[in-house]
């Protein structure tokens, strides 16, 4: 996997370096390193950019192998259900174009479907938490309680400030990042913020603040989450939509950490080095107390870091352990964010590489490949 950092960043990347020195924060070369073991620390971002292209994980270990007799791609199909005989996995089941079909599996099924969808496909072949399953009609194979509990994801609030000119968005538009710590007393840094170089905002933040012509945004990020979640089918059928009760902000740390790390970064945007890219606070704006509590309720949104809702432990709520092997289940493994016990502390596809690397050990050595 190719990384290099962002390649001629926008000028306003190297001011948020230089304001966040300003404010006591050190400046690194890279973010991936030394700065992941700082108390905080900025730096340009290190991205997955070659020759002007975003290299996505499927590029960098599926395309080059895409022509192997022993790898088969299928676009365009949903994965509805594992096929079973008792508690052994012996295929799946998917829907494509119009109809349903069934793969054998000669030695063993492993998913990578997401925090999401994992857990779903599980509950829906009988394996999650009887009582909820038995609600809906379906077969329980294996009760695991942990199956869809646990959900975490970073929050991200979206802090806006007007620019006096338009900015001109370089790489993927967000070539900076600083990490901190909402208060002295947590072990490592508890706050990543990414910035875009153009306004971000909720439908609830727009329809209060509205969106300046040019601005950029601080994307504030809890990343050690103290708030739980949990998935629930809302049917038997795999047409039935999930229930995502994400809980974001339900523990109130998580409350006084945005809070705090919004100060931070207000701080930080009236450091010199970025005056020339400010006109106006637009979002938070001047809001204090429980009104800025409001907005960070209202401007709210996820990351995109889904984790945790089928984890490896050896608690009661443990769904893999340390093989990535499904309790209770044969021939059934978990590869992907689900499996997290606690969500890393930034951004999750590195460590899902790691979980699928791990993976790939594992089933060699099983299985002499």
């Amino acid at each position: 996997m190719s990384v290099q950092p962002a390649q001629n960043p926008c000028p306003l990347a190297p001011a948020v370096v230089d304001a966040a020195v300003a404010v006591g924060l050190p400046a690194f070369d890279s973010h991936n390193g030394a700065m992941m073991e700082a108390a905080g620390g900025a730096s340009i971002m290190d991205q997955r950019i070659r020759h002007g292209k975003r290299q996505s994980v499927y590029r960098s270990y599926v395309w080059p192998k895409r022509n192997q007799p022993n790898l088969t791609v299928l676009t365009g199909a949903l994965v509805t259900k594992l096929t079973l005989d008792a508690n052994r996995v012996t295929g799946v089941e998917f829907f494509q174009r119009g109809s349903s079909h069934m793969v054998a599996a000669g030695s063993e099924v492993v998913v990578s479907l997401g925090a999401i969808n994992t857990p779903k496909l599980l509950m829906q072949s009988g394996i999650g938490d009887a009582a909820d399953l038995q609600k809906l009609g379906i077969p329980v194979v294996q009760h695991l309680p942990g199956v869809g509990a646990n959900h975490q994801d970073h929050p991200r609030i979206n802090c806006v400030w007007e620019s006096p000119e338009p900015l001109a968005p370089q790489n993927s538009g967000g070539e900076v990042t600083f990490f901190f710590k909402s208060n002295p007393a947590v072990a490592s840094p508890d706050v990543q913020v990414c910035v875009a170089e153009f306004p971000l905002a909720s439908a609830e933040a727009v329809a209060r603040f509205g969106v300046p012509e040019h601005g950029w945004t601080m994307c504030v990020g809890l990343v050690q989450p103290k708030s739980r979640g949990r998935l629930r089918l809302t049917g038997p059928n795999p047409g039935d939509p999930l229930e995502i009760e994400t809980n974001m902000l339900a523990h109130p740390d998580d409350m006084t950490a945005a809070v705090a790390a919004i100060e931070f970064c207000r701080q930080l945007a009236d450091a010199a080095p970025l005056q020339p890219f400010v006109n106006r606070d637009i979002m938070p704006g001047n809001l204090t107390g429980t009104e800025l509590e409001h907005f960070v309720r209202d401007a709210t949104e996820t990351y995109w870091h889904s984790s945790g809702t089928a984890k490896m432990g050896r608690d009661e709520m443990a769904v893999v352990d340390g093989h990535l092997k499904v309790y209770g289940m044969e021939r059934l493994r978990i590869a992907d964010a689900s499996i997290m016990s606690r969500i890393a502390s930034g951004n999750t596809m590195a460590p899902c590489v790691v979980i699928g690397e791990r993976a790939t050990e594992v089933l060699r050595a099983e299985h002499a490949l």
